[in-house]
């Protein structure tokens, strides 16, 4: 009995250090989702069921404290460790090669698009849930390939930087939402990703805070609505996924293949179209895969 006592002890210790691993991973995957252009924290945290525990936590921030506090530890260090590893080392790549590293991601996001669904109608689904989840899709579609026209550069400030943190907050809290995208229209975001890369507090310290203010603020009220409207709020999510993915083909991918991005990436047509679909269904098989992990490891599920 004592051997089996312990054995079991020992698996669960073994789990719990997978699971924890695999949190920091996740945090650091919504990390650069949220700074990558064209994606969101928020979806990716869906993604990895991290969005809904999110939600509950600061939502009913006294209820289960610290149980909630030692799960996110992981997931807050992953996060970091996401954003400044991208900073220091995957913009020098996606500088040439935005267009592939963002068919990677792509294809991440929809080889999950399937639990996300199944996920969605757990409570049922109606008729009104497919609407809310079409129109959302549509209009977020719109106004990420036509609404980035119309925004101006901004002037770098502490106030500046502090409304750029409540856009990748809103990013976390709004799943599908890219918060880089608003700030390439604003012209902030290269110089957003420098002062990270290089550590300026002047830079870090009023994004962090207005992410920060942005979450609280927000999750709250987003908790309430799932809630109360789960099937629609997910839908909702779906379609932000959805319009999001779609939109980043004419804004980012296809630009690639013009005379003008061929000549940026030093690539020809056929080979830019063969990583493209390779990164893509790389991106899919690696989430497929991953997302068998998240289940089994789970804590839900032990």
């Amino acid at each position: 009995m004592t051997d089996s006592h312990n054995n079991d002890i020992e698996n669960e210790d073994k789990v719990f250090s997978k699971d924890w691993w695999l949190r920091l991973v996740k945090g650091a995957f919504v990390g650069i989702g949220g700074i990558l252009p064209g994606l969101s924290g928020g979806v990716l945290a869906v993604i990895f069921g991290i969005y809904d525990k999110l939600l509950n936590f600061l939502g009913n921030i006294t209820h289960k404290f610290w149980k909630n506090v030692r799960y996110f530890i992981p997931v807050g260090i992953g996060f970091v460790i996401g954003i400044i590893l991208f900073s220091f080392f995957v913009m020098k790549a996606f500088g040439s090669y935005e267009a592939l590293f963002t068919c990677l991601f792509i294809g991440f996001v929809v080889g999950t698009f399937p639990s996300l669904f199944k996920q969605a109608g757990q409570e049922g689904r109606s008729t009104a849930d497919y609407l809310v989840m079409g129109l959302t899709a549509l209009a977020l579609f719109a106004l990420m390939v036509f609404g980035g026209q119309h925004f101006s550069h901004l002037t770098p400030s502490f106030g500046v930087w502090l409304f750029s943190g409540a856009l990748i907050g809103l990013g976390v809290i709004v799943p599908g939402m890219s918060p880089s995208n608003f700030l390439i229209y604003f012209g902030l975001y290269e110089k957003m990703s420098a002062g990270i890369s290089h550590l300026n507090m002047g830079v870090i310290i009023p994004l962090g805070l207005g992410a920060i203010l942005c979450v609280l603020a927000l999750a709250k009220v987003a908790n309430w609505l799932f809630d109360h409207y789960y099937a629609k709020m997910y839908h909702f999510i779906l379609g932000t996924v959805i319009g999001s993915s779609l939109a980043i083909f004419p804004t980012v991918v296809f630009p690639a293949f013009t005379p003008e991005g061929l000549m940026e990436t030093g690539l020809s047509f056929m080979t830019t179209l063969i990583l493209a679909i390779v990164m893509f269904v790389a991106g899919a098989i690696f989430s497929y895969w991953f997302s068998g992990i998240e289940e089994k490891y789970s804590p839900d599920n032990r």
